[in-house]
């Protein structure tokens, strides 16, 4: 069981992640991205090694894919 400081709150999960607070509620209840709820409080709380391995997996899919750059530049010939 992960200990309560591998937990990053909702605003320093945005941070980390490059989104607003609004955006990482709409994954959550879109179940894009799993919440837990702090014990007391029952604020959203989201796993470090989890928000890092998702992070990992978005950089990885715009390293596989062209950029928009490069099809225009392939569309005009280059």
């Amino acid at each position: 069981m992960a200990k309560l400081n591998e937990y990053l709150t909702v605003g320093e999960a945005a941070e980390l992640l490059g989104v607003s607070k609004d955006t990482l509620r709409r994954w959550d209840r879109a179940g894009k991205l799993k919440a837990r709820r702090h014990p007391i409080t029952g604020y959203r709380l989201y796993l470090r090694r989890e928000l890092e391995a998702l992070l990992r997996g978005i950089l990885a899919s715009e390293r596989a894919q062209p950029s928009k750059r490069s099809k225009k530049k392939a569309k005009k010939g280059g």
